[in-house]
């Protein structure tokens, strides 16, 4: 196989499924019917493994890549499926924090192509299967799940994990989840079952209360991480990173008690070792020290309020690049930036990414100093040309603005 033959192949995988990523609501396909027919296709794969199902709206990703580096450090051998990847495909499926082998990715891509007529997978069904096939061929001791969208009708619910997780439930894919947190949380929910322990990091007390509801109805147990009190710190940095910690030392604390040896070494160091453990970048990525710049892709307004309250505590002056996809709600963002920052609104390379010239009639109307650019490179670089000394520049508003940064400027 060539890079030229994988690339062929994954471009497939992109053109042939409809992909969220790439074509947003329209590619989105509730209901297990067809991961059912595809696992079914492969032999259940998802069966043959030990699973753990973590959910939510902002933080699954960290909890999932805290949690896989802190069972690395415990010498077991752990899958990790995340989405979306910010650079290469292969990101969305990792064991003990390494790529899934592109060679792998093309076979399989070659497999896929010869599915009965029958079964029309989305892209993410495609790489769900990809992933629980993997995980089974590497005969991983644990493989961490994390939640495409939703929860009730994501393809990953096909699974029957340890333990169950939902970091959180926040306003986001109101067009897809429902208008109100409360709808969302109850699709969140569906992913609780039949006595499997669930774990929730959520301070919301009608959050709260749905997803204890539904644990009394499955008669899973319910832990509460909120209450959970630690010093313990992870080198994934942001001040929201400490919740998703909780949610982390409950979940080790549930597999503990599965009969799985975690000590207490191992707990610390794979918390401070998450970087080097899994690869896992883009959460309040230092990238450089000169200047100072920083990327993140909290990309929803909880997690945008996030970014922006931990960016206060940063004295610098900011050169903020920021860009957004279409279904933003681009007007309840603008009240959350500093005033005093320099702005850069940039289009993301990915078909659903928004020119800044469609919103420009609000950014006039915010008085914010703010220039537009066709590109992320574009406002990368203008914004490093204008970063004095002692100044900083932050990268952001989406996973694709700063997987365009990434892959334009980690390898250089």
């Amino acid at each position: 196989m060539t890079s030229q033959e994988y690339q062929e192949a994954v471009d497939w995988l992109f053109i042939q499924a409809p992909n969220y990523q790439i074509d947003g609501q329209k590619a989105y396909k509730p209901g297990l019917d067809n991961i059912r027919k595809l696992c079914d296709f492969f032999g259940n794969p998802q069966d043959k493994i030990k699973t753990i199902h973590i959910g939510g709206t902002n933080g699954k990703g960290s909890t999932s890549n805290m949690l896989a580096s802190v069972l690395q450090e415990s010498g077991y051998k752990t899958g990790l499926y995340n989405s979306p990847h910010l650079i290469d495909f292969t990101e969305r499926i990792k064991v003990d924090g390494k790529n899934c082998d592109k060679e792998f990715v093309y076979d399989f891509i070659q497999k896929l192509k010869q599915l009965p007529s029958e079964i029309q997978p989305s892209f993410f069904e495609f790489t769900t299967i990809m992933a629980f096939e993997y995980f089974y061929q590497q005969k991983v001791d644990l493989a961490i799940i994390e939640v495409g969208l939703g929860g009730r009708l994501d393809s990953t619910n096909i699974i029957r994990p340890l333990v169950s997780a939902i970091t959180n439930v926040r306003l986001d894919h109101q067009n897809i989840l429902g208008d109100t947190i409360e709808e969302i949380a109850r699709e969140k929910a569906g992913i609780i079952k039949e006595n499997i322990k669930i774990i929730s990091g959520d301070e919301n007390p009608s959050v709260k209360e749905i997803i204890t509801n539904k644990a009394k109805k499955t008669c899973s147990a319910f832990v509460d991480a909120t209450k959970i009190e630690t010093t313990l710190e992870s080198d994934l940095k942001g001040n929201y990173q400490k919740k998703n910690i909780k949610v982390v030392l409950a979940l080790v604390n549930e597999l503990k008690n599965q009969g799985f040896e975690i000590n207490d070494e191992n707990l610390k160091s794979g918390l401070l070792n998450v970087h080097r453990n899994t690869n896992f970048i883009g959460r309040w990525y230092e990238f450089s020290k000169e200047p100072l710049t920083i990327c993140d892709t909290g990309h929803n307004q909880a997690g945008l309020e996030e970014v922006f309250n931990q960016l206060k505590g940063y004295s610098q002056h900011k050169h903020i690049v920021l860009g957004f996809v279409n279904d933003k709600k681009i007007d309840e963002v603008i009240p959350m930036l500093p005033s005093e920052a320099e702005f850069y609104f940039v289009k993301p390379t990915i078909t659903r990414g928004r020119h800044p010239e469609d919103y420009e009639y609000l950014l006039k109307k915010s008085e914010l100093n703010y220039k537009i650019f066709n590109s992320v490179q574009d406002g990368y670089l203008s914004a490093k040309q204008n970063c004095k000394d002692g100044e900083m520049v932050f990268i952001g508003g989406s996973n694709f603005v700063v997987g365009d940064f990434l892959e334009k400027n980690l390898l250089i």
